[in-house]
């Protein structure tokens, strides 16, 4: 860990960021053109004792998890995010493959998109990041670890997650799961990550079984599902995916299918995160 070089980096990073870029509000008693500590904490979500010591080269070394989540306050580029992670001793990439980060222009569409649900997903279902509105109408779904981190070994696994999508849609939304899965094994074949969470959710779970060895194969682009809010009620969605030109992350973005949806995620966006379940399903 390079600290002097780590801390260097983080203060100017932090001074070229404007409120703006950050979704803040600059206000008129501002003294620096930058982001203060206390902004940089609130947007990375950890204290701003923390940040003090990053930035003065007095902290241990930060996990993966804490940089990527100082990545992302402070909108850096790819080879910023990289620049970051190999200050701090860290490897950008796991050496499985996982794009365990979400790519620095997808984070900046989330941002343009804040009041409309949009996420970041990997290839195999994890999601990498989420604005405002996603976390509101599906939960904070960023810090699952295990298996549990892909959404279709949730869906396959855990009763609750279906349970927020309406029953007539289960079905084939698990069929569209499948199909996308077997696009990815075939696209990376003997990967070891896609074999293991294959096998793990065979194990796992009867209707993964049946629908795998049916072997149908698509990607979905659009989509429409009705998601049954435990405030709001249910809203139909319909569901674009945008995927990136190396087919590893793509972007995920829901809208309101009618005039009643759109009226329910208002409200929604009204009541704010009070009392919101924080693992509830979003795909």
């Amino acid at each position: 860990m390079q600290r002097e070089e780590l801390a260097d980096f983080l203060r100017r990073r932090r001074e070229a960021v404007r409120p703006a870029e950050a979704g803040l509000t600059e206000g008129p008693r501002r003294r620096t053109s930058g982001l203060r500590r206390e902004e940089v904490a609130m947007l990375a979500g950890m204290s701003v004792d923390y940040v003090v010591r990053l930035e003065q080269g007095r902290s241990s070394r930060p996990s993966a998890q804490l940089l990527g989540a100082l990545a992302r306050a402070l909108r850096l580029s790819d080879d910023e995010r990289d620049h970051l992670f190999h200050l701090a001793g860290h490897q950008p990439v796991p050496a499985d493959g996982t794009a365990c980060l979400a790519r620095a222009g997808l984070i900046r569409m989330l941002d343009l998109l804040d009041g409309t649900p949009a996420l970041v997903l990997s290839e195999l279902g994890e999601v990498l990041a989420q604005n405002r509105t996603s976390v509101l109408l599906a939960g904070d779904l960023t810090g699952f670890s295990g298996d549990r981190r892909y959404l279709p070994y949730r869906w396959f696994t855990e009763p609750d997650v279906r349970a927020a999508h309406a029953a007539d849609d289960r079905e084939r939304h698990s069929r569209q799961i499948v199909a996308d899965l077997r696009v990815v094994a075939g696209r990376r074949p003997g990967d070891p990550e896609v074999s293991r969470l294959v096998d793990r959710l065979r194990a796992a779970s009867g209707d993964f079984r049946r629908l795998w060895d049916e072997h149908e194969v698509a990607v979905r682009r659009a989509d429409r599902k009705t998601i049954v809010h435990p405030r709001v009620g249910s809203l139909r969605m319909d569901c674009e995916t945008l995927v990136t030109p190396d087919q590893r992350q793509e972007l995920v973005v829901l809208t309101p299918a009618d005039e009643e949806a759109r009226e329910r995620l208002e409200l929604l966006r009204v009541l704010g995160t009070e009392e919101f379940p924080s693992d509830a399903p979003a795909r």
